[in-house]
């Protein structure tokens, strides 16, 4: 809606609030005389084009096309056989809007009152009946063909439309749907290509009955409510996919108008990539059941071939026993944004398909895992996403068979009390963890004293694993915050966490003496300083990478290969620690480059004994 109060019509000057993002005040500038806009809200800008691809979702070709029949202009002539088809479609098309009107009108009729009865037990008020244009076909075996005949819509046509079919003893064409509520289906662009009907009669062999495939419909590449989504999704709604008409009715009568639903089959290829068009991340909405999860299994080994940055989907199970319609009618809708919010990532479906209810107790299965997981991981053509995937698996993998390693013997040393100043510490935990987490702290405090230094780190950065989840929080919010400035950063740190948890980490022994907060906003001395700290955290995750493999090797029968990687890898590590190292007490890994500090020498050769012990023993 314009501001007429800021606007001035006469020079071309219009102001409203911005359509892409939530806000009271009129910062959506439009310059009628240049043909573009801009928001000094949300900096949103572009020409007409641009405006209808942004604001309903529509490809470049929709948008154009749709500017010209506003503007009563004739596209560029086509091909004649492409000009023929389309004007053969646009046909169809009004005989099946003439059906839409007519299933509606039935839908007022006295033979829908069972129709109309049942759509008010499952809530569908009748203005949401108006929405979804939502008709009823009558018993017999006429009606609708009669209608459109009487209309002078020639035979052939009503046919290809799929709304009819040809008699085997020679009489009529007969309606293909009969007493059933009908559900129109329209394609992106809003037309009508098919219809779906659900059964009155409970013992109908078909609940639901969907249009023959036409000129017009093909099942696999089309969706229940694409438009209205794609157009929800285009404002920053999420893309989810449900399971049924009622479904997807039920979530946008809701609130949730970005919802769509597969006709009657599992998610096909073409389907996904419409999807994706739509948003690079649906919300697959699926029943908490065992039939659920087998259907979110069937459609996650179809995208795996498809996946690449930026296209992923998650998966969000309900109570076990209901769909959205369901739970929205018990519960409500915050019950739903509740579901929605605790979708989990495509990862976590591949990794709870390939180990529930399954035992790991010897090497043979714990290498059946592997394989498994390498071959589903393989599938997934981009190379760095692969890469991105195992590297989640092969965290997974640790925190599974981890517990299993903690009765191994490890040396025992004399117990020492703690000091009542360390028991905060993260340092009063054991092992090379402590100053893994040390270095996160290092590096959180560099960039929250110094934000600048983030430029050309981010990447690393947000790779980070943050043992401390308060850390990794901060991280966060230097990387939202930090164009802003230091000021702003402290200011939404406190906000989030308390001033308490910025104190804890700046106040900590190990962190106060950084050269970077002594001299905080020397942006140089600050980028040396995460380039040494990530460098080091990286080169200790791969190390830590190696032990955990080797460890695993050798909880079975451990062969010469890994028996030789231990032994060249701790003649490394002793040839590093010989005079002559330049390095200052570091020490070389080997062929990698990688360097480890005289402590992490220790912890490593500490592990590397114990795994010798092990192997001793057995």
């Amino acid at each position: 809606m314009w501001d007429m109060r800021k606007s001035n019509q006469a020079k071309g000057d219009w102001w409203a609030p911005c359509p892409f993002h939530q806000e009271k005040s009129a910062s959506f500038h439009v310059d009628d005389r240049k043909g573009f806009y801009y928001c000094f809200g949300c900096h949103a800008k572009g020409d007409a084009i641009s405006f209808l691809k942004d604001s309903e979702n529509m490809g470049f070709m929709e948008a154009v096309e749709a500017l010209a029949q506003e503007a009563g202009m004739q596209m560029p002539a086509r091909d004649p056989r492409a000009a023929a088809k389309a004007e053969k479609r646009a046909e169809l098309a009004d005989v099946m809007e003439a059906a839409v009107r007519h299933y509606r009108m039935m839908l007022n009729s006295g033979a829908a009152a069972e129709a109309r009865a049942y759509l008010e037990r499952r809530g569908l008020s009748p203005e949401t009946q108006e929405r979804f244009e939502i008709g009823f076909a009558p018993e017999g075996w006429q009606g609708l063909w009669t209608q459109l005949r009487n209309r002078d819509i020639p035979e052939d046509l009503i046919l290809r439309a799929g709304l009819v079919k040809t008699s085997d003893r020679g009489g009529k064409p007969y309606d293909v749907f009969r007493n059933r509520i009908m559900f129109p289906i329209r394609d992106a662009r809003g037309r009508c290509i098919a219809f779906g009907g659900r059964a009155m009669d409970p013992d109908d062999k078909a609940k639901y009955l969907n249009s023959p495939e036409t000129e017009l419909f093909d099942k696999g590449r089309s969706l229940y409510n694409h438009g209205p989504a794609r157009e929800a999704a285009g404002k920053g709604r999420p893309l989810i996919v449900a399971e049924g008409y009622m479904d997807v009715i039920a979530l946008s009568a809701a609130g949730f108008e970005g919802a769509v639903a597969p006709l009657g089959t599992a998610v096909t290829e073409s389907q996904l990539a419409m999807l994706w068009a739509i948003s690079p991340e649906p919300v697959v909405a699926l029943d908490g059941d065992t039939a659920g999860l087998r259907a979110a299994m069937r459609l996650m080994h179809v995208a795996l071939p498809l996946m690449e940055a930026g296209k992923s989907l998650r998966f969000a199970l309900l109570p076990e026993g209901k769909d959205p319609d369901d739970l929205i009618k018990a519960e409500g809708a915050k019950a739903m944004q509740a579901v929605l919010d605790r979708a989990f990532p495509l990862v976590d479906l591949l990794w709870r398909e390939a180990t529930e209810g399954k035992s790991f107790d010897s090497p043979e299965r714990r290498a059946a895992l592997d394989r498994d997981l390498r071959e589903k991981i393989r599938k997934i053509p981009d190379v760095s996403l692969r890469r991105h995937y195992g590297d989640a698996i092969k965290e997974m993998r640790y925190q599974l068979f981890r517990p299993q390693r903690q009765g191994s013997w490890t040396p025992r040393r004399k117990s020492q009390p703690i000091r009542p100043t360390t028991k905060a510490s993260f340092l009063t935990s054991a092992g090379p963890m402590a100053e893994h987490q040390l270095r996160e702290s290092v590096i959180v405090a560099t960039i929250i004293a110094t934000p600048a230094a983030v430029s050309g780190f981010e990447g690393p950065l947000e790779l980070m694993d943050c043992a401390d989840p308060d850390l990794g929080r901060m991280r966060d919010i230097v990387l939202t915050h930090g164009s802003d400035g230091p000021d702003a950063v402290n200011e939404a740190i406190s906000r989030e966490l308390g001033g308490e948890a910025l104190d804890r980490l700046m106040s900590h022994p190990h962190v106060a003496i950084c050269p970077t907060l002594r001299k905080a906003g020397n942006v140089e001395l600050a980028q040396m300083t995460l380039a040494e700290e990530l460098a080091k955290l990286k080169a200790r995750r791969g190390l830590a990478d190696e032990i955990a493999e080797a460890e695993e090797e050798l909880s079975g029968a451990a062969d010469e290969a890994v028996t030789y990687r231990l032994s060249h890898a701790a003649e490394a590590a002793n040839r590093a620690a010989r005079p002559g190292n330049k390095d200052k007490g570091d020490f070389d890994l080997g062929e990698n480059g990688a360097r480890i500090s005289r402590d992490e020498k220790g912890a490593f050769e500490a592990l590397l004994e114990t795994i010798r012990f092990e192997k001793r023993r057995k």
